[in-house]
């Protein structure tokens, strides 16, 4: 399914984004390997059950890349020409190993670039777990393609 175009995104919609991923130990150690982050919270079990979590977290990160991945087909799969920025990121509660998350999007700004020839979309992400409890939240800026680009 394709993307949406500038033209397509109304100021105001949420997408219940239907991708869902339950995250394996797995996961949060390959994403941990490969971006260099050796933080113990993330990987060393006997360090984690003395913390106030009492097991190992999910890297943030890793949580804030798979919801972009799971927003893609609905909004910017084939129509994006950039990811702008990132902004006001936040992860108001911890993800676990074995913890499904979902996301939705919320259209909250469109504008045309200065030619005319595309717009940039702004979109707030909230992503939930299996229980339904915010665990990052952010937003998500685009260069879009318009409809009238194809």
């Amino acid at each position: 399914m394709p993307g949406l175009y500038y033209e397509e995104f109304e100021v105001g919609e949420t997408i219940d984004h239907g991708k869902r991923r339950t995250i394996s130990e797995s996961d949060n150690q390959r994403f941990c390997d490969m971006t260099m982050n050796q933080q113990p919270l993330h990987l060393d079990s006997e360090f984690a059950s003395g913390t106030e979590f009492g097991e190992r977290l999910v890297n943030g990160l890793y949580t804030m890349s798979l919801a972009v991945g799971l927003t893609i087909p609905e909004t910017t799969d084939g129509t994006i020409v950039a990811n702008l920025s990132y902004d006001d990121v936040s992860h108001p509660a911890p993800v676990f190993h074995g913890d499904t998350i979902r996301a939705r999007s919320t259209v909250t700004e469109k504008r045309e670039t200065s030619d005319g020839e595309r717009g940039v979309v702004t979109m707030h992400v909230e992503v939930l777990n299996q229980d339904d409890e915010l665990v990052c939240e952010f937003d998500r800026t685009v260069l879009s393609l318009k409809a009238s680009s194809r």
